[in-house]
C-alpha cells in the first residue's frame, strides 16, 4: 500500500481570487491575473525520487528528448514561451495536499491511475537567465477526464491530487511527479501551468504531448498560428524506466518575457 508520510507538503499554493469566466478556454493575449505565492514548506523525504535527480536529467533528458527552449527567433534569444487560456477548472482549494508530487495524495490507500510522469524544466528569461524561486503550479484532469474542482462533476480518481505547487531552484528548476495527461472532450490532453517570479511577471500556459493524435484539431493549441511559437507548448513524453519503471519523462523550459 502506497501512502505519503505525515511530514509537511513541500509547498502549498493559495489560490488567487477567481478569474473572469470570459477567460476560460481561450487564448490570454495580455490579460494578468494576481495571486498571493505559497508559503514555502520544508524538503520531506518523501520528495526524494521527484526532486533528487539533480540537473544532469533536466538538461540530458531521456535520450533524443530535446529542450523546446532552444528554438531561437531572429534576435538569438528564446522564443517566449505563448500564454494559454486559465481554463474553466483552476482549482478552488489549495488546501492539504497541494505539493508536487501528484500520483500520491496523503491518506489515500490508492495512488494514481494512469501512467506516471516526470515533468521538469526550468523558468528562464529570454537570454536564457534563470529566475529562482518563482512559483510554478499546474493542474490536469486525472486519467477518467476529470478535474478536482467543484463544477467537474465526474467520478473523480481520490488517488490523484489534481493540483500541485512548487518553486524554482537557483538554476531555475522544476520538477512534477504526475501522469501522462489525459483527454477530455472537446480538449487534446494537456497540464495547466501558472508561473509567478518574485519580480512580478505571470505566465498561464498550457502543455501538450508530442505526437498526439488530438493536437492536430485542437482549438486552443493552433490557436497559436506561428509554428515556432506552438512548438514551444509541446513536448516529448519518453519512456523513463531509469527514473521509475514505467514512467515517463517530459522537459519543458518556461520562457518568461
Amino acid at each position: 500500500m502506497s501512502r505519503k508520510s505525515t511530514a509537511p507538503m513541500l509547498f502549498r499554493g493559495v489560490a488567487p481570487a477567481r478569474p473572469d469566466a470570459r477567460l476560460a478556454e481561450r487564448p490570454l493575449g495580455e490579460h494578468s491575473i494576481s495571486s498571493q505565492p505559497p508559503s514555502a514548506g520544508p524538503l520531506a523525504a518523501r520528495r526524494q525520487l521527484v526532486g533528487g535527480l539533480g540537473a544532469a536529467v533536466i538538461v540530458g533528458a531521456a535520450a533524443g528528448t530535446p529542450l523546446r527552449a532552444l528554438a531561437s527567433g531572429a534576435d538569438g534569444q528564446r522564443i517566449v514561451t505563448p500564454r494559454q487560456s486559465l481554463g474553466p477548472f483552476y482549482p478552488v482549494d489549495w488546501s492539504g495536499d497541494a505539493d508536487n508530487d501528484l500520483v500520491i495524495v496523503r491518506g489515500e490507500a490508492a495512488r494514481a491511475l494512469g501512467q506516471v510522469a516526470h515533468v521538469r524544466g526550468r523558468v528562464v528569461d529570454r537570454d536564457g537567465t534563470p529566475l529562482p524561486d518563482a512559483i510554478v503550479e499546474i493542474w490536469q484532469c486525472d486519467a477518467k477526464g476529470v478535474y478536482r474542482h467543484p463544477r467537474d462533476r465526474g467520478g473523480r480518481d481520490p488517488g490523484f491530487q489534481g493540483r500541485g505547487s512548487t518553486r524554482t531552484g537557483d538554476d531555475g528548476g522544476w520538477t512534477f511527479r504526475t501522469i501522462r495527461p489525459a483527454p477530455y472532450p472537446g480538449r487534446t490532453p494537456h497540464i495547466h501551468f501558472f508561473v509567478r517570479t518574485p519580480d512580478g511577471r505571470e505566465l498561464v500556459t498550457q502543455l501538450y504531448v508530442a505526437g498526439d493524435p488530438g493536437n492536430a484539431g485542437d482549438f486552443l493549441l493552433n490557436s497559436v498560428r506561428d509554428p515556432r511559437q506552438r512548438e514551444r507548448l509541446i513536448a516529448r513524453f519518453d519512456p523513463a524506466d531509469r527514473i521509475e519503471p514505467g514512467a515517463l519523462l517530459a522537459n519543458y523550459e518556461i520562457v518568461l518575457a
